[in-house]
């Protein structure tokens, strides 16, 4: 049996389906009740409480372990899941981790998921990390915009990164999980190009079969929108990441292709695919 945490997500959602598929038995975990493919268990249970966990973790021989933000703040021990899921018999863990802990190591939540890979590292369990950098995801950021105005509102519009697909993060954690030949490995998982905001917007308006305007903000613009939703330093550093990515954060990784053995999905079709977030 295989457990998926943050099941109901853009990443847990697509890899509890394709683990099912793939004829596994899986435990899907979320601090909600939620729809679930059909033959998935399904485990309420927020991983900041560990008693909550031990259920979803009877007789499993693997977990996705990915993290809400709570779970990086003061007073949280994440570290403390990864021993839970030893004491439970499980084998091997697929962390979720981030592209930071490379290239922008030393911010806190940086510090605090290095510090967690290291665990797992050490942990004796059979391991293997995902280092996603910018979402595609993201782009919903804008959906409400779009669908009111018809325009797409962000800072930098000319400067892009590869975001990648959640969907691919997804296929990647999945082949991690059942392939042994990928235990011990660190992922860099990117998309297939360097794509600006203003060509993000092109691409979701293409998908809508309509125009789209781009609108540049300010970096001061963009800090207070995000600040409405994230702390304000965490804003900070998103905007220095989309302002001026470094090198390491500009580049297009094969891992996605090394492991899956295609190319990753460009952003257009991430956009296709949700189109009606737009409409």
């Amino acid at each position: 049996m295989i457990v998926v945490t943050g099941a109901t997500g853009n990443i847990g959602r697509p890899l509890t389906q394709a683990l099912a598929e793939a004829g596994e038995q899986v435990t899907a975990v979320s601090r909600h009740t939620a729809a679930v493919p059909d033959g998935v268990r399904h485990v309420v249970a927020d991983l900041a409480e560990q008693a909550g966990l031990k259920p979803a973790l009877d007789g499993a021989k693997a977990l996705f372990l990915l993290l809400s933000g709570d779970l990086h703040g003061p007073g949280a021990a994440p570290a403390d899941i990864i021993g839970e899921a030893a004491s439970a018999g499980v084998r091997r863990v697929v962390l979720l981790s981030t592209l930071g802990v490379v290239t922008r190591p030393f911010g806190q939540t940086r510090i605090a998921m290095r510090a967690l890979e290291d665990t797992l590292r050490e942990s004796g369990l059979e391991w293997a990390i995902l280092r996603p950098g910018g979402f595609a995801s993201n782009a919903l950021w804008w959906a409400e915009s779009v669908r009111a105005r018809q325009v797409v509102a962000a800072p930098f519009g000319d400067i892009g990164v590869p975001v990648v697909d959640p969907a691919d993060i997804a296929a990647v954690a999945a082949a991690c999980l059942l392939e042994d030949r990928h235990t011990g490995g660190a992922y860099e998982l990117t998309g297939p190009e360097v794509i600006t905001p203003r060509r993000q917007t092109e691409a979701i308006a293409t998908a809508l079969g309509t125009p789209v305007r781009f609108h540049q903000l300010t970096r001061e613009e963009a800090k207070a929108a995000m600040s409405r939703s994230m702390p304000a330093e965490l804003a900070d550093d998103t905007l220095d990441i989309l302002g001026s990515p470094s090198p390491a954060e500009s580049r297009v990784s094969p891992d996605v292709e090394r492991i899956l053995g295609r190319a990753p999905r460009p952003f257009a079709d991430w956009a296709a695919r949700h189109v009606a977030a737009f409409r």
